[in-house]
């Protein structure tokens, strides 16, 4: 399929036994000439690869002495995943040390995760990869069931490149959850600490598409994380790390470099600490920092990544904006179920009423309390109300707030939000026969604290300032 241009055809028993392939002439003998000649060629591709199957099998089970693929594992040490990121052998084992951090937020085993992390990319190493480099995670399932490995070791090392598009399929075994959100993290935490990320239209190391498939294991398993969490430990020790390997001039240059290609605050870390080893000390605090702003520049990245993949499902960037505004934001699962709840909410007749009426409020209220110089959120009482639209609205506030309080604390966001549309008539109600700005100061300051009311309560919800229109 991949080298021969063939299609295969398989038999009633699944198996591939006959091919199709297609050629741009006539040949005298009805093509049988051409049928030969590719057969031939199909022979010995087959035949080669079932004697690097054969001999990948021989590592694969190693002996009762040997852990299994251990031959492998110890070539990969010689593997140069990238110069400043070490050997695949590195690579493995702070996916091994993220797959056991992780196992327990999505269900997983932290052992088997470990393991499974341990041998995923054993197969990189084998005679048949090596030939067939598009079954790299395929043949790893097959050499760890040919190992007698648990079959969800056997599962991860096929499913951890996944998903590698947009309609690829997603893992849901755990353990290869754990081992294929391992794998993509490192990726992207390994290259923001070296400062090598995305620019424009230029992505070498796909990490953009290991950011969607991060959000796509996520969201497609429900998996509830806090991704700054997960983030820091990796980007500290692997800027510890590349640090380490540096010596006194190459972070010199390093400094020189990275300062011209406009990375200030990693420049600025480089030359302090060298103007602190001059001194005889280790500038760590400015590590940790310098670590910290990477770390919430990846959060910052997924947030952009996370508004592509919603807009494709119909949900518009000013309703991620107000749901990124709230606290929790980090966690994407929390995040994307408030973000669909507002889009459908504002699909209905309710919400563009609502958003008005609060958008009403917030205005008259904030050029209140600037011209003022004080903030009117404490104090409305029902005892000064004069109107009937007034006390209505006092004690529409009051049943919304003891809906949608309960609901946000349970992330029931679409109770929250029918809770919020019973506002829309009383608030419509209250600016139509009622002047916020009267010339009783009691009354004005009454009616300005009942504003903030509504904009508290609407904004418990999502910062409906960002949304447009």
């Amino acid at each position: 399929r991949e080298h021969q241009k063939f299609f295969s055809v398989k038999n009633a028993g699944g198996q591939i036994d006959r091919f199709i392939t297609v050629a741009n002439i006539e040949s005298p003998d009805a093509g049988a000439t051409i049928l030969k000649g590719n057969q031939k060629v199909l022979s010995a591709r087959l035949s080669d690869a079932r004697f690097f199957y054969d001999n990948d099998l021989r590592v694969a089970k190693a002996g009762p002495e040997f852990e299994p693929m251990h031959e492998w594992l110890d070539g990969l040490k010689s593997v140069t995943f990238h110069n400043k990121l070490g050997s695949q052998a590195d690579r493995i084992a702070r996916i091994a040390a993220l797959a056991r951090e992780i196992a327990p937020l999505v269900g997983a085993d932290a052992g088997l995760a470990e393991q499974a992390a341990n041998l995923a990319k054993a197969d990189l190493r084998s005679s048949m990869v090596g030939e067939f480099p598009e079954l790299q995670g395929l043949m790893g399932m097959y050499y760890a069931r040919a190992a007698n490995l648990p079959e969800a070791v056997a599962l991860a090392a096929r499913d951890h490149y996944s998903p590698l598009g947009p309609t690829d399929t997603v893992p849901t075994d755990p353990v290869s959850v754990a081992v294929a959100l391992a794998d993509k993290i490192d990726t992207l935490t390994g290259f923001w600490a070296i400062d090598e990320k995305p620019t424009g239209s230029k992505d070498p190391y796909a990490l953009r598409r290991a950011a969607l498939g991060v959000i796509r294991l996520v969201l497609g398993n429900g998996v509830r994380v806090q991704i700054r969490r997960i983030f820091a430990s990796p980007v500290g020790s692997i800027m510890a790390q590349f640090w380490a390997h540096l010596n006194f001039d190459e972070k010199i240059d390093l400094a020189k470099r990275l300062e011209s290609q406009g990375s200030e605050a990693f420049a600025d870390l480089v030359f302090e600490d060298v103007r602190a080893k001059i001194h005889g000390k280790e500038n760590q605090a400015g590590l940790v920092e310098n670590g910290t702003l990477k770390v919430l520049d990846l959060v910052a990245f997924f947030h952009d990544r996370l508004k592509v993949f919603l807009k494709d499902q119909g949900i518009r960037h000013d309703v991620i904006d107000a749901c990124l505004a709230m606290p929790g934001n980090d966690d994407l699962t929390l995040l994307v179920n408030r973000a669909q709840a507002l889009a459908a909410f504002l699909k209905t007749e309710d919400g563009p009423n609502l958003l008005q009426g609060y958008k009403r409020a917030n205005t008259i209220l904030t050029q209140a309390e600037q011209k003022d110089g004080v903030e009117y959120s404490y104090g409305a009482d029902p005892k000064f109300a004069e109107t009937d639209e007034e006390r209505a609205l006092f004690t529409a506030l009051d049943q919304a707030e003891a809906t949608i309080t309960p609901a946000m604390a349970s992330e029931d966001f679409p109770a929250a939000m029918q809770a919020m549309a019973q506002l829309r008539a009383p608030i419509d109600a209250f600016f139509t026969a009622v002047q916020v700005n009267s010339d009783n100061q009691i009354t004005r300051r009454n009616r300005l604290n009942l504003l903030h009311r509504i904009r508290a309560i609407c904004s418990g919800v999502a910062d409906l300032t960002k949304i447009e229109g």
